[in-house]
Parts: structure tokens; sequence; C-alpha cells
């Protein structure tokens, strides 16, 4: 029976450490500013939203909230961002996605200055990553490699296998993975024999968002299973990409869903703000 690594536990942990440090920065003078700009109401963006400002409070980061309507135009919505970029108070920007179909991601992201990059999308923070220099890190592989190492699991020298190649996390897990001395294989819908990729795997990542996809078939006994979905089943309940009950038979560890890698990813986020700050100070 594996066992259970419990993202809500560890992230409580990491908030708890992040509230001691804003504290610390308080009484020399220096506050953690975040900037949320959601655009539209989309209903799995504003719980998002809401779990974020909910965590900012907790840390004792400030965070202001820009709630634009659906029909806010990409020039506005940049013209915001570039506000933000040279608001001095501001620390760190987030602009929630998706946004609306007529606005350009890609061209919002870069808008973002690097130093203010919390979500670590910008192309120079992923540049930074892939040649090994300092930059902010993307919230949910930061946040896995913090579950694996605060749950003493050793990354180097093994065979870690991840599935899904998305700029979010797929990508930069593997920089992360290699940064920590982990051999790297990632898998994606081109794959041939994907079970013969996945049972080779000691640390085994899942982030292609199909509902329980992969099952006990696609483990060696006693990996390490970490779950990145966030699906609905077919009764409509809250599940991950590993059929989780078919797996904790097999697997070494996994992480469940909800209740593993979702939590992290705000903590993360909390981390990088508190980094951005300390960035700006040269502390």
């Amino acid at each position: 029976m594996a066992k259970i690594i419990d993202g809500k536990k560890i992230s409580q942990e990491i908030k708890d450490e992040l509230k001691e440090k804003t504290g610390q920065l308080k009484q020399e003078g220096v506050s953690v500013c975040l900037a949320v700009i959601q655009v539209g109401n989309n209903p799995a963006s504003t719980v998002y939203v809401g779990n974020k400002k909910k965590a900012c409070a907790y840390v004792g980061i400030e965070s202001l909230a820009y709630e634009l309507p659906e029909e806010t135009t990409e020039e506005e919505l940049l013209k915001l961002v570039r506000e933000l970029n040279e608001k001095e108070e501001v620390d760190g920007i987030l602009v929630q996605l998706p946004l609306p179909s007529h606005i350009d991601e890609d061209k919002v992201i870069q808008a973002i200055s690097p130093l203010k990059d919390v979500d670590g999308f910008h192309p120079q923070s992923v540049g930074a990553l892939s040649i090994g220099q300092k930059g902010f890190v993307s919230c949910t592989p930061a946040g896995i490699i913090q579950l694996l190492k605060r749950s003493g699991v050793e990354i180097d020298g093994k065979e870690c296998v991840i599935v899904g190649r998305s700029n979010i996390v797929g990508k930069p897990m593997a920089l992360l993975l290699l940064r920590e001395n982990g051999t790297v294989t990632v898998c994606h819908s081109h794959t041939s024999d994907l079970k013969e990729v996945t049972r080779r795997a000691d640390i085994l990542v899942v982030a292609i968002g199909k509902a329980k996809m992969v099952d006990s078939s696609y483990i060696k006994e006693g990996a390490v299973v970490i779950d990145v979905g966030m699906d609905r089943d077919e009764n409509g309940k809250l599940c991950g990409d590993v059929d989780f009950d078919s797996v904790k038979e097999k697997a070494g560890a996994v992480t469940p869903v909800p209740g593993g890698v979702g939590p992290m990813t705000i903590a993360m986020l909390m981390n990088n703000c508190v980094e951005a700050a300390l960035q700006k100070k040269g502390l």
C-alpha cells in the first residue's frame, strides 16, 4: 500500500515558513504585495483567485485585485500590466489564465516584467531555468520538487518520467528534475508504447488532462507517482489523471486529487512573491 503524499500538510508548512519570513520583513519595514488580474468571470478562475487571496492574507502578503469585465480589450489589459510594472509597491503580477479568446495570452505574459513574473511564465524566466540561471520557476513544477524533497524522495540518479509536455508543467518539470540530477524522459501523444516507458520510472509525473488514464499497469512496483491532473470522473467527482485506487496498491508513494499537487501550486506562488520582494530590496 502506497504512502499518501499529503500536499495540504506540506503546503501549510511552506506557508507557515513564509508567514514567519514576512513577519520579520515587516519589522524591517519591508512589505510584500501581489497584484492579481482576472478578466471575465470564469468560475474555475474565480475559485483560484479566491484561494490565492486567502493564501496572501494568511502569509502576510498584501493583494491587489483587478477584476475586469469580459469585454476588456487587449490594449486595456496591456496598459494595466505596464502600470503595475512601474508601481514600486507591487512585487508580483499574476494574470489569471485562461484569458478571453480575443486577448493574446502570450503577448500579455511577455508584457509582465521578468522581475515581477511570479507565475514563472515569461520567456526570460523559462530561458533562465533552461540554462540553470536564477529566475522565477513555474509554480506547479516547483511545488512538485518540494513535495518530493519534503517527503524524503531521493531524485538524484533516479529514472524520472513525465507524461505531458505543456509549457506550464511538463517542460519546466523536466528541467527541474534534471537540475536535481534525475535521468529524465518526457512522454507525449506521439510516444510509442507509453506503458513501456512509464514502467521504467522511479518517479512518474502525470500531467495530461485525461481522467484516471494511468492505472497500475503503467507503473512499476514501488514507484513514486505524482498526479497533476484536475479532472472530473463519470459521476462529476473531482479526480486526477491517475486512477488512484488502482495505483495505490502498487506504488511506493502517490499524491491524491484533491489534496496533492494543487495546494503546492499556491504555496509556491506565495514563495515567489516573497522572493520577488527580497530580490527588489537586494536581500
